[in-house]
């Protein structure tokens, strides 16, 4: 009988293998819809010349990482690297959270709540101990990228941002830079998104409070989370 993990590990390839994260994002806000948006919110939900290239090569990735990554190691399947349950779980919440907002993407920022709404990662104690909350993260949000309409309704899978790209990215490199073997964490995930400055994410925690001394902290231990994830 599978294991708990097998069976969310399966149910999630499923959902990947039809997600619109392989599909240009533009095709998911209408003309009308996108015009009610704040700029910062309009100028996100246009993806890139290279997106379209860059997914296809993702669908493979995404098999082997179980959530997107660019990162041409794992693409190729030379390094038997896997996310951990609890950070796939935080990838899933945040597209929620997106759409909770009303965002046409999943950033930084969303990224940020579905650490903090999975709840049991390192991460996310670190997060609530300092005093940054679902609640929080959720207003601050808001007052850097504006709110979206309330007759707006994001799609089911808002794609994600470049810089929440980056950040999965940078999570995957990490790890394979610490040359060990294990999962990819979500405390490597909140690290990824504190890592690009100029994203939505890395401006919330900043305002919250969050700065290089607690991320160094969060970074001596980003490994040893998959040791008491569930399976």
């Amino acid at each position: 009988m599978p294991t708990a993990a097998q069976a969310a590990a399966a149910a999630f390839l499923s959902f990947v293998s039809s997600s619109p994260h392989h599909s240009a994002p533009s095709s998911s806000v209408s003309f009308l819809a996108a015009r009610a948006l704040p700029a910062s919110l309009r100028a996100a939900a246009v993806g890139s010349p290279t997106f379209a290239s860059r997914c296809r090569g993702r669908r493979v990735a995404a098999i082997v990482a179980q959530l997107p990554t660019a990162n041409p190691e794992l693409a190729s399947g030379e390094k038997k690297i896997r996310w951990s349950s609890r950070a796939v779980r935080s990838f899933a919440m945040a597209e929620l959270e997106a759409r909770k907002m009303r965002y046409p993407t999943t950033g930084t920022e969303g990224l940020l709540m579905g650490i903090l709404v999975e709840g049991t990662s390192d991460a996310a104690k670190l997060l609530r101990a300092n005093g940054i909350t679902l609640l929080k993260v959720r207003e601050e949000a808001a007052n850097v990228l504006g709110k979206s309409e309330m007759f707006y309704f994001s799609p089911m899978h808002p794609p994600l941002t470049e810089a929440a790209q980056r950040a999965l990215d940078w999570a995957v490199s990490e790890k394979l830079k610490s040359g060990e073997d294990g999962e990819v964490t979500a405390n490597h995930l909140l690290l990824g998104i504190w890592s690009d400055k100029e994203s939505a994410g890395h401006k919330v925690l900043a305002s919250l409070g969050f700065d290089d001394e607690k991320a160094n902290s969060l970074a001596k231990t980003a490994g040893e989370e998959a040791a008491t994830s569930p399976r």
